[in-house]
């Protein structure tokens, strides 16, 4: 079990650094974020950078939970999974910049020429969240568009490139407006790459 001091920095982390960025982010503002003394920091972690690592893997941790348990997956088709998807990520929409933005994706901006290891953290976390989303759009594909030349993990990363590449203008417009049109435009896409066979209006002759 997780010790709760270390869970409320771990918490605190993940939100100041979505706010803040990585390097204007202090250990003092982790702590008063988190309420717990710079003692009890250096008890858990060794430096800032230390801590990072660990709530990265806080952040896919609970964001695996966040998407296992949204409503999408009950659909039994996978073309509305893929799809229920990206209306899950515009419902996030809804809260403040900060909070609907990637913690490892604002992490990775800033150090991925600078410190190897938190690069290497945010790949292994985005690409494991791209791989879980995967699954369903090659089900999706062997179902609707089983001869396409596209595969299924480079729409993975497509989808996520237009939610990073999003994000990045959410904070520049410091709303969420240009997001939730790209997202709309990204939805229509994927209708596209997963049609419905169309169905004839003729009846066929005896």
């Amino acid at each position: 079990m997780q010790h709760e001091s270390k869970r409320k920095l771990l918490d605190a982390a993940q939100n100041v650094f979505r706010t803040k960025g990585y390097a204007a982010t202090t250990v003092d503002d982790i702590c008063e974020a988190a309420g717990v003394t710079k003692g009890s920091f250096f008890h858990h972690f060794k430096s800032k950078e230390g801590l990072t690592l660990d709530a990265a893997a806080h952040w896919s941790t609970w964001t695996e939970a966040l998407f296992a348990a949204a409503p999408f997956h009950q659909a039994a088709d996978p073309r509305e999974r893929v799809l229920g998807y990206v209306d899950f990520r515009a419902a996030i929409l809804d809260r403040a910049v900060p909070d609907f933005t990637c913690l490892l994706g604002t992490l990775v901006q800033e150090t991925y020429a600078t410190h190897p290891a938190i690069r290497a953290a945010c790949n292994k976390g985005m690409s494991s969240h791209i791989a879980n989303l995967t699954c369903d759009i090659e089900a999706a594909k062997q179902r609707y568009a089983p001869d396409a030349p596209w595969s299924a993990e480079s729409i993975g990363y497509f989808i996520q490139a237009v939610l990073q590449g999003s994000f990045i203008f959410a904070k520049a417009k410091d709303g969420s407006e240009v997001a939730r049109e790209n997202l709309s435009h990204l939805r229509r896409y994927l209708e596209g790459l997963f049609p419905h066979p169309r169905k004839s209006n003729r009846k066929e002759k005896p």
